[in-house]
């Protein structure tokens, strides 16, 4: 009998994965998070039923929500992470020389452990030395920064359970207040597409244009994602995403990305017109 994951991305439409073996399921004390493997895929996992990252497309979404941001940062060396239990954008953080220190805060230990176990190439820059984890609360924890981060990543499940209250105003605030005076905020900001995911993103990007002065948006197709089209928010007290960014810096550090380039950095900024439309609304 064959079995199959499924998410629902709307009330009439769902997305499904034809599952080869299940590899780990478990409720842990915040969420439900299972393990898969898929014939095209890999291996994939899930919280709550939507899926986080998979083995395939994962270098996609941690391409972009890191190489953009430090594209355009001169000297980003303490950087926040927040969420990203997968590892993934622990692990391109840690590709730069010249970042001296990560705290990765996680809400939900579990997830950690089960990624080592079954995504160890997301995984790996976990055990840098640069790197500091924590597992609670990442608002709990941000609460009590002022003036110290460069670089703060939101790597975030969607705004539902856990990942509520990283979608809130007083969380950017927070964020703005943590960051130094030319820190950058960026933070995995839903898709466009479906109606409940629009409006996730209206509220995030109308919040954080609220605590920030620069507060662009740029996009991504990940595939397995809902709808494959997908946004990031990039928020600054100082540098523009495109104007700022110091391409020739980038390139001189021979990084090797399947997905990011600079070509693509200036082009994920330029949006379609029912983006832009839906952005203005807010």
């Amino acid at each position: 009998m064959e079995k199959w994951f499924t998410e629902k991305h709307s009330d009439t439409i769902n997305f499904s994965i034809k599952v080869s073996k299940t590899l780990f399921s478990t409720q842990t004390k915040f969420q439900k998070l299972e393990v898969f493997e898929n014939e095209e895929l890999g291996r994939f996992f899930t919280l709550d039923d939507y899926v986080m990252i998979t083995e395939k497309d994962e270098f996609i979404y941690h391409d972009m929500i890191v190489h953009v941001p430090m594209a355009v940062h001169p000297k980003a060396h303490r950087i926040l992470v927040i969420g990203a239990g997968d590892g993934g954008t622990v692990r391109e953080l840690c590709r730069y020389p010249y970042v001296t220190h990560v705290d990765m805060v996680e809400i939900d230990e579990e997830v950690v452990t089960v990624c080592k176990k079954y995504f160890p190439n997301s995984t790996s820059g976990l055990s840098d030395s640069r790197v500091h984890l924590y597992f609670m609360d990442g608002l709990a924890f941000i609460a009590t920064k002022k003036n110290e981060y460069d670089l703060i990543i939101v790597d975030s499940t969607d705004p539902f359970s856990v990942g509520e209250g990283l979608f809130t105003q007083s969380f950017y605030k927070d964020c703005f207040t943590a960051l130094k005076d030319d820190g950058i905020l960026v933070n995995q900001h839903e898709s466009p597409f479906y109606e409940h995911y629009q409006k996730n993103m209206q509220r995030a990007h109308k919040r954080i244009k609220e605590a920030f002065p620069i507060a662009k948006v740029y996009q991504a197709f990940i595939p397995t994602y809902a709808s494959g089209h997908w946004l990031f928010g990039f928020a600054s007290k100082k540098y523009d995403p495109i104007k700022d960014a110091n391409f020739e810096h980038w390139n001189s550090l021979n990084l090797q990305t399947k997905y990011y380039n600079p070509a693509l950095h200036i082009g994920s900024f330029a949006l379609p017109n029912y983006v832009i439309d839906l952005l203005n609304k807010e």
